[in-house]
């Protein structure tokens, strides 16, 4: 006997035309078809198969991981993908990758609050994935309160450099993702400190690991955090703990888009508000929202369409039983995915809370 096809009949029954909602949905049909085109490319790659994740150990997860970002790496490559169409394939591939943090916070933070020469010499690499970075903030001690971070980055005016210390355990950077296993560079955020004067927070471009044999350099303790909750879940992510013992790079590795440290050691803070210094937590924090939408919305649509295949509470007159979607008491909410623009005051609340902790 030929199965029903439960969601063709309820497809049929739409007031709306469904394809004309998709593009709503998406916000342009130039946007759906993009997001279309890379979800049945993702779909239809073995490579991007994810039904037995949950039952990998870490370890195989991880490399299952590794070998997922590699892959779409290439295949980004080799079809020669936009910059929105790659972040549609590294969304639909759907598994946290130590890539996330390289392209969602490492490239923006440089982009954001690097000057013009830094861009020019450190983003080439990082688009091609010659270095890979993560962003370095969080400590043991202190996460959102940034303003309470303990690494040190101490001028030392007679060799042009600075000294990047972890003065106390809690000053140990904990879980930047990307960092445990993978990452070469780190943005790694530290009180600057000339002639004895500590003039808070600001960011530093630091070289955790050589490019020829992948080891921790001199003065680096690096490693991965070890298992998170979940089964599958985060455990894809190496997420690490980082310290310093006096490690010493070159001045122009501090991120001087916001505010420099001349030759002489003198601090030049420019016009451009500090706090925007945090921009890049602040662009993770809405993306992170957004993506949380994107979560909400794919709940709804498997709930929806197991409602509609799920049968209970008994039988009329001998037929099936009752369809969930059908039943009176079962409240079916449909969620269209929160765009973050269109809550301007979750967007000020964020930035106020986020400069406040500049402050």
């Amino acid at each position: 006997m030929e199965a029903l096809d439960y969601h063709a009949e309820e497809r049929r029954k739409a007031e709306f035309d469904v394809e004309e909602m998709k593009i709503v949905w998406a916000g342009s049909r130039q946007a759906y078809e993009i997001s279309d085109r890379v979800a049945r490319l993702v779909a239809s790659d073995p490579v991007f198969r994810k039904d037995n994740r949950t039952m990998l150990s870490r370890k195989d997860l991880f490399k299952d991981t590794l070998r997922k970002a590699a892959h779409a790496w290439k295949r980004i490559i080799e079809l020669r993908l936009s910059e929105e169409e790659a972040s549609k394939l590294r969304f639909f591939v759907d598994q946290p990758v130590f890539t996330d943090l390289h392209w969602g916070m490492f490239i923006p933070a440089i982009k954001g609050q690097g000057n013009e020469e830094q861009q020019q010499k450190w983003l080439p690499m990082a688009y091609k994935m010659q270095i890979i970075g993560c962003y370095a903030q969080t400590e043991l001690g202190h996460g959102s309160n940034v303003q309470g971070l303990e690494t040190t980055a101490t001028f030392d005016p007679e060799t042009d450099e600075f000294v990047i210390h972890s003065p106390t355990l809690t000053s140990s950077k904990w879980w930047p993702g990307g960092l445990g296993k993978v990452s070469t560079h780190a943005l790694v955020y530290a009180r600057l400190i000339t002639d004895g004067q500590d003039h808070g927070v600001h960011g530093f471009i630091v070289q955790l690991r050589s490019l020829d044999d992948h080891l921790p350099l001199p003065g680096i303790t690096v490693g991965d955090i070890g298992m998170k909750f979940g089964s599958g879940a985060y455990n894809s992510m190496d997420n690490g703990v980082l310290r310093f013992d006096h490690v010493r790079i070159p001045r122009d590795q501090m991120l001087m888009g916001v505010s420099q440290v001349t030759r002489e050691g003198k601090f030049m803070q420019s016009d451009v508000p500090r706090q925007l210094v945090y921009g890049t937590m602040v662009y993770v924090r809405q993306k992170i929202v957004a993506d949380a939408s994107c979560a909400l919305s794919r709940a709804v649509c498997i709930a929806t369409r197991y409602s509609v295949v799920r049968r209970q509470f008994g039988s009329h007159n001998g037929g099936p039983e009752t369809q969930t979607l059908s039943c009176r008491n079962v409240p079916i909410i449909v969620f269209k995915s929160l765009q973050v623009a269109e809550f301007p005051e979750l967007i000020l609340l964020v930035l106020k809370a986020d400069a406040h902790r500049m402050l």
